[in-house]
């Protein structure tokens, strides 16, 4: 049991990037696990099926009324090696970026509301062009690439000039990589694993939606981030500033508008003269606008 209690511990104070993962890891490890102990018992994979096929998503619409959970379920779900391990690094190369300048709260949403942006997708593709139609009864969708595209193409629309460095293709900005992959998704949908390629699509739209609609003072992933967490009332007190009487409220909200404005030039200056520009002040403000936790 005390085992039981270091991992509820561990996980209630990891960040949102970690939990993502620790969830995407455990569910991989356990159908795993029973993979092997049935294999061990002489069985076949028929229980594990069963359990791929009651927490993915099908693409048949009365499937999904069937299994609405699966829209959710499916985007923590994987059965190859590779599959994982793919989405896993991709996640923390960049969920690190997107915390350190969005925050935890942000990551958790772009992730969840990037995944639900591919199953619309996904079951709207299979739904509308005739090229599925044979499909459209047997196909289902797994996998976290949908969220994990949402968030790559989240930073890369707030920081299109950030420069990473990749092993075979050296220093390369966020937003070419962002372009050339939303590019071989798509051309890709003929070549196999169409289905994923077009979950890959529609989370990609939300991680662009989500940054600029950020940009115009609204937060899509605000209703979802605010679920279970419970804001706590500031109490009425009047201040004097300028000979005019303020409430904490009015005060608090002025703070917030004035340093969402210095948050936006210095986004603008990134789109402008990329991030080794700011100085270290602007850094420092943007690092403590990001609400990271």
């Amino acid at each position: 049991m005390s085992f039981i209690r270091d991992i509820q511990m561990q996980f209630g104070q990891a960040t949102a990037l970690y939990r993502l993962m620790a969830i995407n890891i455990a569910v991989f490890l356990i159908l795993m696990l029973i993979r092997t102990i049935m294999y061990l018992a002489g069985g076949d994979d028929f229980l594990v099926n069963e359990i791929v096929g009651w927490l993915s998503l099908p693409a048949s619409p009365g499937a999904v009324l069937y299994q609405p959970w699966g829209i959710v379920t499916y985007m923590f779900l994987h059965q190859d090696i590779m599959h994982i391990l793919f989405n896993m690094l991709i996640l923390f190369w960049t969920g690190r970026l997107f915390t350190e300048y969005l925050g935890n709260d942000k990551l958790w949403g772009t992730y969840v509301l990037g995944g639900i942006s591919g199953a619309i997708l996904y079951v709207l593709a299979f739904n509308l062009f005739p090229a599925f139609e044979t499909a459209r009864s047997t196909a289902y969708l797994l996998g976290a690439s949908a969220g994990v595209i949402a968030i790559l193409v989240a930073i890369a629309t707030l920081l299109p000039d950030y420069t990473v460095h990749l092993l075979i293709f050296g220093a390369v900005r966020l937003k070419y990589l962002a372009i050339v992959s939303i590019l071989l998704y798509f051309i890709s949908i003929p070549l196999g694993n169409a289905g994923g390629h077009i979950a890959h699509l529609g989370g990609a739209l939300f991680g662009f939606l989500m940054v600029k609609q950020l940009r115009a003072g609204r937060d899509l992933t605000a209703w979802l981030t605010g679920l279970g967490s419970r804001r706590r009332k500031v109490p009425m007190k009047v201040v004097s500033r300028g000979g005019r009487a303020l409430s904490t409220d009015e005060s608090i909200r002025e703070q917030a508008i004035a340093t969402q404005e210095m948050v936006d030039q210095i986004l603008d200056k990134i789109n402008k003269s990329g991030f080794d520009s700011l100085s270290k002040q602007e850094k420092e403000i943007l690092y403590k606008a990001s609400g990271k936790k």
